[in-house]
């Protein structure tokens, strides 16, 4: 039957056009405003403003808007999702959406969940998550949904083709929270928790009384686990600091990295660097005073910072292109490989390689940690892993021993000679061997005679290494970051092409 036709809807589309506002209408308004008001007061921004604070201004396109409208009664089934930009580039974007049912996965917004992570493959665009609720629906139990994936299997498809980011900015539970290490980058604010199951779940299958906090808040997932790399104060914070993140990658693997330069893209000598970095290689410091000092103004980005701390992980821009730095810190365990440490380097070197960030590697260890407490805990592996992880690099790789660099520990750093690197540095008064002379004579049983000749040989380590082309060039401190813009120069035909994925697939949690 056709509809009734009026003088001022001549072809019978009024009818239709309302029932679809009213039907977008109720999508659009969430869980209602009483319970928006509430999650506003806890100092939450609501799924949809989250979203808008991430994306360019009204770029935001959204799909599966009436997902759930039906069959659950459900707005958008608690999870707003599309497409928008950031910066101009191309984004897929999903965000829970605690105001309804507690932001928990229903059938249909898990089918739009994975419905983001095949766009993503298919589009070759980045994917940002934002969490914050409850797992799977409850009630999902009672309906039958039959053999379908999910977006967690989508998201191992992703890794390694298009950057993910996830953003945990409320409590996230069960398969919610399972997206968070599958993703290349996780933020938590202070008010976001991670865990397998909330804590009255573990009161009744382990009879523990624990808060959200105690079980897996930031400190736990950004201090203790790895899990998270970085946590921000509240939920502006985590949108802008995904928008920078990205800002250091291409959209997929078969680009390259946006270049950015800017007033301090130049060469420039590292004046005070002198003053920074002591000569005496049982001194410490701050590693990070001389990445900032090193880098273009303003433009380091270190992850995981609590985390493996004898490891400073860093995105950066050096003369405009984006680079990523390893390097030991010696303010924390001398610089020590412990497990922690190595696992955090391994992880974010094969992020750095599948997207065609140059890596820079800067050592200053005194080797992997040793005693029965780091043997138990398999500092051993995790180094191995580090070591392979920087082998197996496609991407230009430079090096500079800064002042010490033992064992395994300058193998895992990337110093191994002809082991392709675009350029192998030290620094003056470097000392490198199997192990330091003193502790390693000590050990052997050296006499004085043996004694002296082994702290002559590594006293003179750098020089007696560049001898046999082992560097390639001993510099001065002041020097370095001129010296490492000329080695980017040097990779910069191979850096203007995509690498594409890696073969075998990318990074594993």
């Amino acid at each position: 039957m056709s509809r009734k036709q009026t003088p001022d809807d001549p072809n019978g589309w009024g009818t239709r056009l309302k029932d679809l506002e009213a039907r977008n209408d109720a999508a659009r308004g969430m869980g209602g405003k009483e319970k928006l008001e509430r999650l506003r007061a806890k100092g939450h921004l609501d799924a949809r403003s989250r979203i808008g604070g991430l994306l360019d201004s009204d770029s935001f396109r959204e799909i599966g808007r009436l997902v759930g409208a039906i069959s659950e009664q459900v707005p958008a089934d608690a999870f707003p999702a599309g497409f928008g930009t950031i910066e101009g580039r191309p984004v897929l974007v999903g965000a829970e959406d605690f105001s309804v049912a507690g932001g928990s996965i229903g059938l249909g917004a898990a089918d739009k969940r994975y419905r983001l992570t095949q766009l993503a493959l298919q589009e070759k665009v980045p994917l940002i998550l934002m969490l914050h609720g409850a797992g799977h629906r409850i009630t999902n139990a009672l309906r039958g949904h039959g053999r379908t994936p999910n977006d967690l299997q989508g998201l191992v498809d992703l890794s390694g083709i298009v950057p993910t980011v996830c953003l945990v900015l409320g409590p996230a539970a069960g398969h919610s929270a399972l997206a968070a290490p599958l993703m290349d980058f996780a933020v938590m604010t202070q008010q976001s928790a991670l865990f397998s199951a909330g804590p009255p779940l573990v009161e009744a299958a382990v009879g523990e009384k624990v808060t959200k906090e105690e079980l897996g808040g930031p400190q736990v997932h950004t201090l203790q686990s790895g899990v998270a790399h970085n946590v921000v104060e509240d939920d502006q914070a985590a949108l802008a600091l995904a928008r920078r993140y990205l800002s250091y990658f291409p959209s997929n693997a078969w680009s390259v990295p946006p270049d950015q330069p800017g007033d301090d893209s130049g060469p420039r000598a590292l004046e005070t660097l002198l003053s920074i970095l002591p000569a005496d290689d049982r001194r410490p410091y701050r590693m990070r005073k001389v990445l900032a000092l090193l880098t273009d103004a303003g433009s380091l980005l270190e992850l995981q910072p609590g985390y493996g701390e004898s490891m400073v992980t860093a995105l950066a821009r050096l003369g405009g292109q984006s680079v990523a730095l390893l390097a030991n810190d010696p303010s924390h365990k001398a610089g020590t490989l412990d497990r922690a440490a190595a696992e955090k380097g391994a992880r974010f070197l094969q992020v750095a390689d599948s997207f065609g960030l140059p890596v820079i590697f800067l050592a200053d260890n005194p080797g992997v940690m040793a005693g029965t407490a780091a043997e138990r805990e398999g500092a051993l592996r995790a180094a191995a892993r580090l070591f392979a992880a920087q082998r197996r690099l496609r991407v230009p790789k430079l090096h500079v021993t800064l002042r010490k660099a033992f064992g395994f520990g300058s193998s895992a750093m990337g110093m191994n000679p002809f082991d392709q690197q675009t350029l192998t540095l030290a620094l003056p008064g470097a000392t490198l061997g199997a192990m330091p002379a003193r502790g390693g004579g000590a050990a052997a049983h050296a006499d004085a005679g043996e004694q002296a000749e082994l702290d002559a040989a590594e006293s003179g380590g750098p020089y007696s290494i560049a001898d046999h082309m082992g560097f390639d060039e001993v510099i001065d401190p002041r020097d370095l970051r001129n010296a490492l813009l000329d080695g980017l120069k040097l990779a910069s035909a191979r850096s203007a092409i995509g690498y594409g994925p890696r073969p075998g697939g990318g990074p594993l949690p």
